[in-house]
């Protein structure tokens, strides 16, 4: 039986960031992020603001909705 489990914004950016060709040192010096927050946002530790989001988006290339 299938569910119907929708994924989080915050997964499908995790995923974007494992699966981009961009380091995390990278994606964290071209966004102004620290890569302490980068990197407890991807192993899952923490959070980011919406402000972050945006600015990952972006710089991925990925429409956030």
């Amino acid at each position: 039986m299938a569910t119907n489990r929708k994924t989080s914004i915050s997964d499908q950016l995790r995923d974007a960031i494992l699966n981009s060709e961009k380091t995390r040192y990278k994606i964290a010096q071209e966004t102004g992020l620290s890569q302490a927050a980068l990197s407890r946002f991807v192993n899952g530790v923490s959070g980011l603001s919406l402000d972050s989001i945006d600015r990952i988006g972006d710089y991925l290339g990925l429409e956030i909705s």
